[in-house]
């Protein structure tokens, strides 16, 4: 149930959220122009290398970042093995059943992902 007061407070948070990021924007932008004058911090390269190409010289694999993304999704899914594995003396067979399923749906998606050839980093 939603009362007048509710709606009141929420209108107090998004007020001071809204308040407190247009402040914290405002001065940022003010302290990064009236500390941002040195010549040599607003140069291409702070090192002193002036640049040898254009900036897309090199293609880049997006391999790279399937591996990358594989490697979190089937990293997290692991990471449901440990509460299970805690709570494993008090959840029943349909727990245990269940987390069973889940195992063999992450085995089959991992064979697939290795025989598909995703894995290769070449």
């Amino acid at each position: 149930m939603l009362t007048s007061e509710f709606f009141f407070n929420f209108g107090i948070f998004a007020l001071a959220s809204a308040s407190l990021a247009l402040i914290m924007s405002l001065l940022g932008q003010f302290v990064s122009s009236a500390f941002n004058k040195d010549i040599e911090k607003i140069s291409p390269y702070e090192c002193g290398f002036n640049p040898f190409d254009e900036s897309q010289r090199y293609k880049f694999d997006v391999s790279f970042y399937l591996i990358g993304i594989l490697f979190l999704v089937f990293d997290l899914e692991v990471s449901f093995l440990f509460p299970w594995a805690i709570s494993l003396t008090w959840i029943n067979f349909f727990g245990f059943y269940t987390m069973f399923i889940f195992l063999v749906t992450l085995t089959v998606a991992f064979v697939y992902e290795w025989f598909s050839g995703s894995l290769d980093w070449i």
